[in-house]
């Protein structure tokens, strides 16, 4: 199993405020949906009570997980927004720890984070050591040099070309399918290099090491935002796949507080709030839902 590479823990998060503004922005009429109650989280999760959720992020996903320029110490970005309001919200105290995207999904298999919560993408074979809660449609975003030099447009222009996305992820799978259609038509085969994260793709693009990647397609906005004259989208790819929350399997009070306070913050209005401030399309949300295999 790959070890979680440089941990570093940025301190214990409480934001009682959030919680303030889960309960002030709750309807009279539908309260129990909408109002926060983190005065009850020994009632509701005894589970949790007294602890602090160690939440993995790599502080790298732009606009999902970034460091705030104004302090590098701290985790700002869609992600670590959600989970501090989700958290907040049912009284739950967290530290986020960042480490490479790619070591995450370990770390929180085996418990060295309690949960990942970093544009994770729900799959079976991941559900076998993790449960999930979704709450967002994904898409994968194909970035090419500005000007797509190599005439890039569809999954099948791929062959005979270098491609980078970062290891581990539903990208890495999508390129290695690629690649077996273009050898099983006798076609040159699709060179794959493999990234401990989003930014060191785009530089393999941007030298020229590679033809394109493969990434997250809000991720990849972001980075066409910018450096517009540099990188452009080729294509995207929609698969139906999730991004959700990733906790290791055993903490059923985890993954309902979870759950629960996703659906309040969704009810309230905070998960909207958010998703403006970083310019996500809100309409690829989801009701949260829990899978577990």
């Amino acid at each position: 199993m790959r070890s979680l590479h440089r941990l570093q823990p940025i301190g214990a998060i409480f934001v009682l405020a959030l919680a303030l503004l889960c309960a002030v922005r709750s309807a009279p009429a539908h309260a129990d949906d909408t109002a926060c109650e983190p005065t009850k989280l020994a009632a509701k999760y005894p589970g949790l009570a007294g602890k602090t959720i160690k939440i993995g992020q790599d502080g790298e996903s732009v606009p999902f997980s970034q460091r705030d320029p104004k302090d590098l110490t701290k985790l700002i970005g869609l992600d670590a927004d959600l989970a501090r309001a989700t958290f907040a919200c049912v009284g739950v105290p967290i530290d986020f720890t960042i480490g490479t995207w790619s070591g995450l999904i370990p770390a929180a298999m085996s418990g060295q984070v309690d949960i990942m919560w970093d544009t994770l993408l729900y799959t079976a074979e991941r559900a076998k050591k993790l449960d999930f809660v979704v709450y967002m449609n994904a898409a994968t975003g194909v970035l090419v040099a500005k000007g797509n030099p190599k005439n890039t447009h569809t999954l099948d222009d791929l062959c005979g070309l270098t491609a980078t996305t970062q290891l581990g992820t539903t990208q890495e799978a999508m390129l290695r399918e690629a690649n077996a259609k273009c050898t099983a038509a006798g076609k040159s085969a699709v060179t794959i290099i493999l990234s401990q994260d989003m930014p060191s793709s785009l530089r393999l693009v941007q030298s020229g090491r590679a033809d394109l990647a493969a990434v997250n397609k809000f991720v990849g906005d972001s980075m066409i935002a910018s450096s517009p004259d540099k990188v452009q989208s080729a294509f995207d790819v929609v698969t139906g796949a999730k991004i959700s929350v990733g906790i290791a399997k055993g903490n059923p009070d985890l993954v309902k507080a979870i759950k629960d306070g996703l659906a309040t913050i969704r009810a309230n209005g905070t998960e909207k709030a958010i998703y403006e401030k970083y310019q996500v399309d809100y309409s690829l949300t989801t009701d949260p839902t829990v899978l577990t295999e």
